[in-house]
């Protein structure tokens, strides 16, 4: 017989609980107390854990899962972005312009006008004109991310403030978009971004907070009780120790702090203090970013042979190496001795080997560790590097979202790659096959970080609005299971907390969500459908749109 003091403080009962153990095991009820799961499985055994101020929440119909971690989303940006000029949920070039339009006449008092969130699809060959940008805002500079935050559009203005001309060098690791004469165009690739983002406001400490309880509010609202943010400089690790400090972080959080490309190893020490610093509470700075390329669509993501032009004839482009690879070899070499997790981005097929490379010269200097090192996107990687995910025990971080012949893909990806290497694009069941843990993250701001419209994808392999549409290189696809673990205990994994999170076993945190519906059930529809209707963090109720009886 059970003592108060064992009694549940919480029963879940009348759902169907996807516990995610090794064994992949079904119940039908969980017990909470203090924060962690007492006990899961079936109703009657559940019971046995009631006392007389358990509180019972009947779910019928319902779904009971570990909480989703997205392993690898912008969140304070994405945050951000809600606060600005957001072109995200827009589509079409009219439609941005009409936005942009709106939003400065809405805001005479902005000396900038900041934001982003444009789609490349909509303009020839994915680069904006200045010219749309001068119509609507002629007087005051405009800078605006594309949806992945690899290019940035701006008006004349902009370009006249940061001094960008005709007669300007290419900056390192960058290209300004031109037309026929030579004149800048109006679109800024990767580093050459920063000759105009230099001379932006800063953000304000304020506004990074409200940032980040937006896009917290938000992420929970999908299930999302865990996430890692791969981009983080000293003023958003200060606004997320600031939250978690004033008692408002309920995420647990990791942040990879932002391995500088124009310095060497003597941003180490900085990035230690950062980390000390930064490993509290709710709150672990253990990882290090390293952008290793650009995205394929501007030609920066770095492959193993070069683009094709518009006639399918190789030109003598192949994308950016941001990092040497001798110097990546060395730093990441440094970093696996200091303990760091790196967290590779790596779109195109030489990115990802030269990512792999870093991790095995590592090795083979440090000797092996629990390392966990992540390369994240894959859009792109050779049929000979499938098997060294494994060997090397880096997981793969894969944004599902992309796995489909999308507008983007059909008009500024494959026609560049060609027939073979686009066939090499996402290769989630290959990788999976062969032995590699999988991680999904959606990258959000970039795309949504909705995780069941992200897993329908994996699954599907078919855009979210076009079911019917043929799926892209379905091979790869993946089946429920295997998509769900790699947004739970998968990303759990990848966060080093697999032990206390990712699953639904007495001992653990109680991270949990709870979907709409039985989504194995057949005639449960789309995934994507699918409700997560209420979020629980550490038994705690963060999410709760009134319909699980709460």
């Amino acid at each position: 017989m059970m003592g108060p003091s064992e009694y549940a403080d919480l029963i879940l009962t009348g759902a169907r609980v996807y516990t995610m153990d090794a064994a992949r095991s079904w119940g039908e009820a969980v017990a909470v107390k203090d924060g962690r799961i007492l006990a899961a499985g079936s109703a009657r055994s559940v019971a046995e854990t009631k006392g007389p101020s358990t509180r019972m929440v009947e779910l019928p119909g319902r779904l009971v899962i570990p909480g989703f971690q997205d392993a690898h989303v912008h969140a304070l940006h994405g945050g951000l972005y809600q606060t600005r000029c957001e072109l995200h949920d827009v589509a079409g070039r009219e439609h941005y312009v009409e936005t942009i339009k709106s939003y400065a006449a809405e805001h005479p008092d902005r000396e900038w006008i900041l934001g982003g969130g444009w789609s490349m699809e909509f303009f020839p060959r994915g680069t904006p004109d200045k010219s749309l940008l001068d119509e609507v805002v002629p007087d005051r500079p405009v800078f605006l991310y594309n949806r992945d935050v690899h290019g940035a559009w701006v008006n004349s203005a902009a370009l006249k403030r940061a001094g960008i001309s005709k007669d300007s060098p290419e900056p390192s690791g960058g290209r300004i978009e031109r037309d026929p004469a030579g004149e800048p165009q109006g679109t800024l690739h990767e580093h050459a971004m920063d000759l105009v983002a230099r001379l932006v406001p800063e953000t304000t400490h304020e506004e990074r907070l409200a940032g980040l309880r937006a896009a917290q509010s938000y992420l929970h609202s999908l299930g999302i009780t865990s996430w890692q943010d791969p981009w983080i400089l000293e003023e958003d690790l200060r606004a997320y120790l600031a939250l978690d400090e004033a008692g408002g972080l309920s995420a647990r959080v990791l942040l990879d702090l932002l391995w500088e490309r124009d310095q060497g190893e003597e941003q180490l020490e900085r990035l230690k203090e950062q980390r000390q610093r930064g490993t509290a509470g709710r709150v672990r700075a253990t990882g290090i970013k390293i952008f290793q390329d650009g995205i394929a669509e501007n030609f920066t993501a770095a492959m193993l042979e070069p683009y094709l032009d518009d006639a399918g004839k190789p030109t003598g482009n192949a994308g950016i190496s941001m990092i040497e690879p001798q110097d990546l070899n060395r730093f990441v070499t440094t970093l696996d001795a200091e303990g760091f997790q790196v967290h590779f981005h790596a779109i195109g097929d030489r990115a990802v080997r030269e990512s792999l490379d870093a991790v095995e010269a590592a090795q083979s200097t440090n000797g092996t560790r629990d390392a966990r090192h992540h390369i994240c996107h894959l859009q792109v990687v050779d049929r000979d590097d499938i098997a060294r995910f494994s060997k090397l025990g880096v997981i793969a971080n894969c944004q599902p979202l992309w796995a489909c012949n999308e507008e983007q893909m059909s008009r500024l990806t494959i026609p560049f790659l060609g027939p073979e290497r686009s066939r090499r694009q996402y290769p989630f069941a290959s990788l999976r096959r062969a032995g590699a843990t999988l991680a999904f993250g959606s990258d959000w701001s970039v795309s949504s970080p909705n995780p069941l419209l992200e897993i329908q994808v994996a699954i599907e392999r078919t855009p979210v609005e076009d079911r019917d549409a043929e799926p892209f290189l379905p091979e790869e696809r993946l089946d429920l299971p295997a998509s769900l673990a790699a947004f739970t205990i998968g990303s759990a994994f990848v966060n080093h907390h697999e032990d206390a999170t990712g699953s639904i076993e007495p001992g653990k945190l109680a991270d949990l969500a709870i979907l709409d519906r039985d989504v194995f059930e057949p005639e449960a529809g789309p995934l994507g459908a699918a409700a997560v209707i209420a979020t629980l963090v550490g038994g705690e109720v963060v999410f709760d749109d009134g319909s699980a009886g709460f």
